[in-house]
């Protein structure tokens, strides 16, 4: 049987200072090729909860499993190499190179993760493209130079390359009108179902929700502010 794409037991953690946020999740599972969509409230947690999945900080107690890999173990070099290999991250500002072309763009975590960059396909960039609707030769084109629809898939096609098991998405949708996120949701799942990936998803709007498999408010698993650890 498959180890779940993540988990999190007992986890507690605190950002430094007297009086900082802290987070507590008693317990919380995502299986493999799964999606949810995580609600919650600007200032809630959900940024420091996708740190703690992507590693980029280590919670002070409990564990933060992917595909089986406690993170906590992991000193940070390795969990960088982890991150690269095991999880596409869907940025909400996109965080695209503007000088680099969209072909570099994309590639980009392949230059971190030699295993990922073995499954990825001499192609994958320009079939990726083309499957999230981009017009043809657009690998070649600027970044900077691209609409903010344009950014995004191509924000997209960088977290799925290479077929990580887990895809992260922080508020992917924010910036988009009802139509242009449905069509964008629309892509992306059919990516989704294509390389079999899990997908945890956070946003604070409830009308995303009918897609997912799951609907998980993060009020619901989690405990937040300075009391919370």
């Amino acid at each position: 049987m498959a180890d779940p794409a993540l988990t999190l037991k007992d986890v507690r953690f605190r950002w430094p200072g007297r009086s900082s946020f802290g987070l507590s999740v008693p317990e919380f599972r995502l299986e493999p090729g799964a999606s949810v969509l995580l609600l919650g409230e600007s200032g809630s947690g959900k940024s420091t909860l996708l740190s703690l999945i992507c590693g980029i900080v280590t919670a002070d107690t409990g564990r933060v499993t992917v595909g089986g890999t406690d993170l906590s173990v992991l000193r940070a070099g390795a969990r960088d190499r982890f991150r690269a290999e095991r999880i596409g991250v869907i940025f909400q500002q996109f965080n695209l190179l503007p000088y680099a072309s969209v072909s570099d763009n994309i590639l980009l975590p392949l230059r971190f993760a030699p295993d990922r960059r073995k499954r990825a396909t001499p192609d994958e960039a320009a079939s990726l493209c083309r499957a999230l609707g981009l017009p043809e030769g657009i690998t070649a084109a600027t970044a900077g130079r691209l609409s903010v629809g344009q950014q995004q898939r191509v924000a997209v096609a960088r977290a799925l390359i290479g077929q990580p098991p887990l895809i992260v998405a922080d508020e992917p949708t924010s910036a988009l009108d009802a139509a242009t996120q449905d069509a964008f949701l629309g892509l992306l799942f059919d990516r989704i179902a294509a390389t079999g990936s899990s997908l945890l998803m956070v946003s604070h709007d409830e009308r995303l929700g009918a897609r997912f498999d799951r609907v998980v408010h993060l009020s619901d698993i989690a405990r937040t502010g300075r009391a919370a650890a």
